[in-house]
């Protein structure tokens, strides 16, 4: 990070938020059955806002509003060049009011700032400004074929989107739905996560200001239980974009597949993170950090599973010792925090529960291990675990919280025969100096994105989805377009 973007995050100040209300058919309105949820800080525990509790009749006017403005608004007949004007302001805006947004996704999420500024904030300004440019390449093809005709394709939007986003990206995560579901001509109902809904409804009025016609994005804040079981289960949603969690993507995938809804589903990972002997062991070290501490260890593409060769596993796990208490946690406001809290009061839970059955499995702790005592939030030391078994619960399953184990392998087949032993497949990633080696263990590894020499390389031009129970289809790049679109053919008779 340059100097001017650390001067710039020290500026960013926890923000006072009012109460949040839902947005249908661009206004603001109070949730019809009077709900309120509260949002909490979890770098302190205490209560930073209140949300409204949508019910069916709230989603029942999203849905009409954004039908509405799919039949009657025009955005779907509207030319991509035009679509792009709009989305290109989005991503201005979004500069424009960097600040904001920086403020608001640190307090909902614990974000470090610095980090929420050069990765969240700019990663969804790039991903509207992409968009845009995708929005004015949506074309059809001819085809020549025997039948004495003029035969061609064209690309249409699917109709309403309904998005449903998680609580570790609640701005990438949106944004990498709407964005290509808007540039396709389609409207969208966004269901945010519960526990972190606030710049879902802060990019409300983002898009609004940017000229987004109403209707075309509703934003409904409540559980996912209710409000997130009811969009899935809608009659007028044509399309559903998810990011969560197997367990529930299996659900949703399964209640959209009764009404042959088409999906989007980007799920859990448990990516593995190999070091090969003729790795740059400084570098792998520090991609191996960064793996698995980024977010406080709260993305699915993280590293979480470190393999090292047999070679170098006692230098490596002796490094890791020495480094990984060093990385600095603490208030997600200050400039230098590397690691901030988890979301909330469960996700702590869960990784010290995951924590515990490494140790009675045999796992060695050289480093974290507990929480982290500080102003009442939800900090967890980053924690490295070694010497587990490959079938180790804390191996096999996502922790999704800052928790590296460490494991050794001796031969190039057994790391990817380990890194491909769990149900997961997001990412996975390779540490060698030997190109051919690189290009080779790339091939085999089970993943939608592989990453050499380094870890978390993402870019809008670059698309990352699932295989195995990781999910199924793509986000970010032009394969993102495809997935909001139709294909229909027209065939007109020259007999």
């Amino acid at each position: 990070m340059s100097l001017s973007e650390e001067q710039n995050a020290s500026t960013v100040r926890r923000p006072h938020i009012e109460p949040g209300r839902l947005f249908i058919d661009g206004e603001w309105r109070e949730a019809d059955a009077k709900g309120r949820r509260d949002v909490i800080d979890p770098s302190t525990g205490q209560v930073l806002t209140t949300v409204a509790e949508a019910d069916a009749a709230d989603l029942d006017a999203a849905v009409a509003a954004a039908r509405k403005a799919f039949d009657e608004s025009g955005w779907a007949q509207l030319p991509g060049r035009e679509r792009a004007r709009i989305l290109n302001r989005v991503g201005d805006i979004i500069r424009r009011r960097a600040d904001e947004l920086v403020a608001t996704e640190s307090a909902n999420v614990g974000k470090p700032v610095s980090l929420c500024r050069v990765v969240d904030v700019a990663t969804a300004a790039e991903e509207y400004e992409y968009c845009a440019a995708l929005a004015q390449t949506i074309e059809g093809s001819t085809r020549q074929i025997p039948i004495p005709s003029h035969a061609y394709t064209r690309r249409e939007p699917l109709g309403v989107v309904g998005a449903i986003t998680p609580f570790n990206f609640p701005l990438i995560l949106s944004s990498s739905k709407i964005a290509p579901a808007l540039a396709a001509g389609n409207t969208v109902v966004h269901k945010p996560a519960e526990d972190t809904p606030l710049s879902a409804l802060l990019m409300a009025e983002i898009l609004a200001e940017a000229g987004v016609p109403n209707g075309v994005l509703n934003v409904v804040t409540g559980s996912g239980t209710a409000v997130g079981e009811a969009l899935l289960r809608h009659p007028g949603i044509d399309k559903v974009a998810f990011t969560g969690s197997t367990k529930i993507g299996r659900h949703a995938a399964a209640v959209a597949g009764e009404a042959l809804k088409p999906v989007t589903m980007e799920l859990g990972g448990n990516a593995a993170h190999i070091v090969f002997e003729d790795a740059d062991l400084e570098k792998a070290i520090g991609a191996a950090i960064k793996g698995f501490v980024f977010n406080t260890g709260q993305f699915c593409m993280g590293g979480p599973r470190l393999l090292v060769h047999s070679s170098l596993y006692e230098a490596v796990v002796g490094a890791l010792a020495g480094a990984v208490p060093g990385v600095p946690v603490g208030d997600p406001f200050d400039p230098a925090t590397v690691i901030g809290p988890m979301a909330g009061e469960r996700h702590l839970a869960k990784v010290e529960e995951y924590v515990r059955i490494a140790k009675e499995e045999g796992g060695r702790i050289v480093a974290g291990g507990e929480r982290l005592g500080l102003d009442g939030g939800y900090y967890y030391k980053p924690t490295v675990i070694a010497d587990l078994g490959n079938d180790s619960r804390a191996v096999q399953e996502e922790i999704f919280g800052p928790v590296l184990t460490v494991q050794s392998f001796e031969t190039e087949d057994e790391a990817v025969a380990m890194a491909n032993s769990t149900p997961y497949g997001l990412a996975s990633g390779l540490q060698t100096s030997d190109l051919a080696r690189a290009h080779r263990v790339a091939a085999k590894l089970q993943a939608g994105i592989v990453w050499v020499n380094d870890w978390a390389m993402l870019d809008p031009a670059i698309p990352f989805g699932g295989v195995k129970q990781s999910g199924f289809g793509r986000e970010y790049g032009p394969e993102a377009l495809e997935a909001y679109t139709k294909v229909k053919s027209v065939v007109i008779s020259l007999a």
